[in-house]
């Protein structure tokens, strides 16, 4: 991990640090970190804090298990507030929630935005080895055609009961929606905003 400029004297030696769920873009936490916290925390890829009541250093999941796996680490503007991306194993609070805010960490759909990201990617950078890339190639009819071929895939699946294989068919239309989209340049906010508009009536 790169090494962030952190002026720990600024802050009496010690910085916030919001935990996130890097899946579901949840706020799970707070906690404080000195130097060493730090450190532990890039070496080991598992947050580690400095506990103010027991001045020592202490792991999340030391003792539960629920340990927090570290996958981006961010500084803010002011270099004295750490923003840490974890992928959580299991609840986070003490109490057995899922957050220290008492909310319900369940929604993976942030991941949406991360799958566009890298569909973005494969059109500005196609490789020969991505399937994205070549249905970028092929140009906009095929990924339309695509986009027709999942829907009527998943009407046939949605007359079973064969969850699997319903599973594999709606998550086969969404990946190509969103290529549809990419290909035409638009954006899915741009789509969700048309859904709050029509919310709004």
């Amino acid at each position: 991990m790169e090494e962030l400029k952190i002026d720990f004297e600024k802050v009496n030696g010690l910085v916030p640090a919001i935990i996130q769920d890097a899946n579901t873009n949840k706020v799970l936490m707070l906690g404080y970190m000195n130097e060493e916290a730090l450190k532990q925390t890039q070496d080991t890829g598992k947050v580690t804090f400095f506990s103010r009541t027991k001045q020592r250093l202490w792991t999340k999941g030391e003792t539960s298990g629920n340990f927090l796996n570290v996958i981006e680490i961010l500084l803010d503007c002011d270099q004295d507030t750490l923003l840490i991306k974890v992928e959580p194993v299991g609840p986070v609070c003490h109490t057995g929630a899922d957050t220290c805010f008492k909310e319900d960490n369940k929604s993976k759909t942030a991941f949406i935005d991360h799958l566009r990201s890298i569909i973005k990617d494969r059109k500005n950078n196609p490789s020969d080895q991505s399937y994205t890339a070549s249905l970028f190639a092929k140009g906009i009819n095929k990924v339309a055609q695509k986009v027709g071929e999942e829907a009527v895939e998943i009407v046939i699946e949605a007359k079973d009961d064969n969850k699997g294989l319903f599973m594999g068919e709606a998550a086969d239309l969404l990946f190509h929606y969103l290529v549809l989209l990419e290909a035409k340049g638009y954006e899915l906010d741009e789509v969700m905003d048309v859904l709050i508009e029509r919310h709004k009536k």
